[in-house]
């Protein structure tokens, strides 16, 4: 069974097709976009449903019911936690734990977040008290944080090792560091101390360590960006762009063996949700991809717990580089630059739409299947420019090498060449 377009690319295809200009057929919009015209006419139609042109069940009605029947469900199972509740409850001479409930409705088959947000409880205490009851430790750093706050309430200008000593006193012994790290816990800071704001000026510490490091001969550190086949390293940024409604946030992860873009997400809003989308759309377009490597900057956006999970839920190895650092994720910036230099600046963006249709033309029709043509325009353009800055020799020769890796060919071009024997070989 072929695998399903993502609904972002689906929507982007449909609104080159309905914006074609005249002598342009759909044969040639699906040409242009790795699809079949049938395919593509479904799509339309989909859309025409979806819009209220033709008629038919829409996909928003379609959700709607689905979330209708959910809703229902829902209704019915939360009906069912309140009468078992209020049962449980009406007992007398029995002490009222809920967790035990929950328990049993678990048996029922009634989801325990369903049970929880009912009667008003955290689901990860009902799983720790589910999993092991109140260890030793956890009584004993209950009566530590007795004693501190007892002693900051009496002394609030004290600082933790002033408290320490306090809490010494009165029996529970600690070392210097525990106090502070309870007390850091519970933002019991001394009256004197330092204002701390909330919101960090730097970006946070990494959560992967950089995997695209290499350490030469000289013991100079250096980024390599290469693979020996597909879905071995991915890179992904993301880049703003202006228009006269507002900015355009384009997330885009390049597959650095063929320098294919596998996945991307516009949205204009810079939130975790668009880094999650562009890494779902790249899976749903390459399949398998378990063990990949997704480098990465320090962005608040892929250090999130949603672009985490995304990574954990399908095998992927995350890698991040240093901070302030454009050179660490340089491959990624390239792409970044041919789409500013072939469509950013091209002209004015009057609309978010507008440029989001020439983003999607240029990635899917220039960059993937007409990049040789546009590389022998660099080429005589760079040539020209070495004739003017000898002095930056080097630096060209590496960017010219990056481009001649592929052997001239475009990234549908190699993939097709370089996975026809693997696949043969299967």
């Amino acid at each position: 069974m072929p695998k399903p377009y993502p609904r972002e690319f689906r929507d982007d295809v449909v609104r080159v097709a309905r914006g074609r200009e005249s002598g342009v057929t759909i044969e040639h919009i699906a040409t242009d976009f790795g699809v079949h015209p049938m395919t593509l006419q479904k799509w339309l139609q989909r859309a025409a449903v979806d819009d209220g042109i033709k008629p038919g069940q829409s996909r928003t009605e379609s959700a709607e019911l689905r979330e209708s029947r959910k809703r229902v469900r829902l209704l019915e199972q939360e009906n069912e936690v309140l009468r078992r509740a209020a049962a449980y409850l009406s007992q007398a001479n029995l002490p009222k734990r809920f967790y035990p409930l929950v328990k049993e409705l678990a048996v029922d088959r009634i989801p325990v977040a369903v049970a929880c947000r009912v009667l008003k409880l955290s689901c990860q205490p009902y799983y720790r008290w589910l999993a092991n009851p109140i260890t030793p430790s956890e009584v004993e750093g209950a009566y530590r944080a007795n004693a501190l706050f007892d002693a900051h309430k009496d002394d609030p200008e004290f600082g933790h090792r002033l408290l320490a000593d306090e809490a010494r006193e009165a029996g529970e012994a600690m070392a210097d560091r525990t106090a502070w790290r309870i007390c850091r816990d519970n933002a019991w800071w001394s009256a004197f101390g330092k204002k701390r704001g909330r919101n960090a000026k730097t970006p946070g510490p990494a959560v992967h360590d950089d995997l695209c490091t290499v350490t030469d001969e000289k013991g100079r550190v250096r980024h390599v960006f290469s693979a020996k086949a597909a879905n071995q390293l991915w890179l992904t940024d993301i880049s703003e762009h202006k228009t006269a409604e507002g900015k355009l946030y384009l997330c885009a992860v390049k597959d650095v063996f063929s320098n294919r873009i596998v996945g991307y997400s516009i949205d204009s809003r810079m939130k975790s949700r668009l880094a999650v989308s562009a890494i779902e759309n790249a899976v749903a377009m390459r399949g398998e991809v378990g063990g990949c490597v997704v480098h990465s900057n320090r962005g608040s956006q892929f250090r999130s717990r949603k672009f985490l999970r995304a990574l954990a839920r399908h095998r992927l190895v995350g890698s991040m580089g240093r901070v302030v650092s454009c050179g660490d994720n340089a491959a990624m910036e390239s792409f970044f630059s041919l789409l500013q230099k072939n469509v950013l600046n091209r002209r004015s963006w009057a609309t978010r739409e507008e440029l989001r249709i020439a983003i999607v033309t240029w990635i899917e029709r220039t960059y993937h299947r007409r990049q040789r043509q546009r590389q022998r325009q660099r080429q005589r353009q760079r040539q020209r420019q070495r004739q003017r800055q000898r002095q930056r020799q080097r630096q060209r020769q590496r960017q010219r090498q990056r481009q001649r890796r592929l052997g001239r060919l475009t990234p549908i071009e190699f993939e097709a060449i370089m996975n026809t024997p693997a696949e043969r070989a299967a």
